[in-house]
């Protein structure tokens, strides 16, 4: 009995060890293989997810294409719509031999047997004709809006119904106005895309002085904040306007930094109502100098350094000479593009008139042009100018202002 529990003992351990034996095999297997089956899942998780974070970065954010300089002249080229240049002819005197020896009608010699012919034919080549418009100047960054596509704007303050249509209609009516306006100049130019802009006064010159006495009132920040979200319904882009009164673009402009350093907004600055002769607003004309325009122009530059934003877009009023002095002195800058933008009132052969002695005649950049839905057509029998009247100027504005 003794003998056969041995025997079973000893069959028993031999068992024992042979599984032993087998199990520690396969673990000394997966020891050397799980970890590389466990690295390779890791990494192939882990670049899943990068490749996943990656795709939805490249949705937030759309890539900004570099400026094609040859598309870019092209396109000035064309809004610049200057008319072909007239054919320049040279005279060219031959002399030949009448082979009857009889009088010619015309240029003939003593004894009629020679003939002087004077034929005109065009120069080759054709004199080099210099034209102001395109303007030469610094090519924008990339991102840059004009002259790619027009900006069509509504322009006034939400608490005026006078100041223009941005506050004169309800906003409903209203963006239904401007996207009317946006469909005309669709069909009338389908090359240049149009884009919507609301155009706040957000400083506004007062007849009154105002407790410092600088004849001027800033919007709330709650009225500007209004504009951005009307404009975000449509996909518009933004422009705060100045009226300093009797302060000046240095002190005003830093105070909207903070809405200026988003990629919508944009900035106007008004000489009508900058009084430098310390007349009230209204009473004269006010004016600005090239400094004030490039003191703005370096400002928005620097916002936009800074900041990493595409070009910011100027837009200066004018429609009289002293508006704006030293005109060639306005430096536009790869960061900001300026818009000289003419905003006179009147039947269309004055403001076209306006429109060619102070903004054709003293180029800066790009032009613009207003059209006032009453003060236009206050004389009988004169209608509002049509999108394709204005594409019939030199240059084609790129900036149409609605008031």
């Amino acid at each position: 009995m003794k003998s056969k529990i041995l025997l079973k003992i000893k069959s028993t351990s031999k068992s024992t060890y042979f599984w032993f034996f087998v199990v520690l095999f396969f673990l000394i297997i997966l020891f050397f293989l799980v970890p590389e089956l466990l690295s390779s899942r890791i990494l192939n998780e882990g670049e899943s997810k990068i490749n996943e974070v990656t795709k939805s970065l490249e949705k937030l954010v759309k890539p900004v294409t570099p400026l094609d300089t040859i598309a870019y002249d092209k396109k000035l080229e064309e809004i610049a719509n200057n008319p072909p240049d007239k054919i320049v002819y040279q005279s060219i005197k031959t002399i030949e031999k009448d082979p009857e020896g009889k009088q010619a009608s015309y240029g003939a010699g003593k004894n009629g047997k020679v003939v002087t012919k004077i034929i005109k034919v065009p120069m080759d080549p054709q004199p080099v004709v210099s034209h102001l418009w395109p303007v030469k100047t610094v090519y924008p960054n990339a991102g840059a809006i004009l002259p790619f596509n027009r900006i069509i704007a509504y322009y006034g303050n939400l608490y005026s119904k006078g100041m223009g249509v941005l506050g004169q209609y309800e906003e409903k009516e209203m963006l239904e106005r401007l996207d009317a306006e946006v469909k005309k100049w669709n069909i009338a130019d389908p090359s240049t895309p149009v884009i919507p802009a609301l155009h706040y006064i957000a400083v506004v010159a007062q007849g009154s002085a105002g407790q410092d006495g600088k004849y001027r009132a800033r919007m709330p920040d709650s009225e500007i904040d209004k504009v951005l979200a009307i404009a975000a319904k449509i996909n518009a882009i933004v422009f705060l306007d100045i009226q300093v009164g009797l302060s000046n673009l240095q002190t005003e402009v830093p105070l909207l930094e903070k809405y200026l350093k988003m990629p919508q907004v944009h900035l106007g600055v008004d000489p009508e109502f900058s009084m430098k002769n310390g007349i009230r607003p209204g009473k004269v004309v006010g004016t600005y100098d090239a400094t004030d325009i490039n003191f703005t122009a370096n400002y928005l530059s620097k916002i936009v350094k800074e900041n990493n934003l595409p070009p910011k877009i100027l837009i200066v009023h004018r429609y009289t000479q002293n508006m704006l002095t030293n005109y060639k002195e306005i430096k536009p800058l790869p960061e900001v593009q300026i818009v000289m933008h003419m905003d006179g009132w009147g039947g269309a052969a004055k403001k076209i008139n306006t429109y060619r002695q102070f903004v054709y005649k003293e180029p800066v950049q790009f032009t613009g042009f207003k059209l006032f839905y009453k003060n236009d057509i206050l004389t009988p029998g004169t209608t509002l100018m049509t999108p394709n009247d204005l594409l019939k100027l030199s240059p084609q504005p790129v900036y149409i202002q609605y008031q």
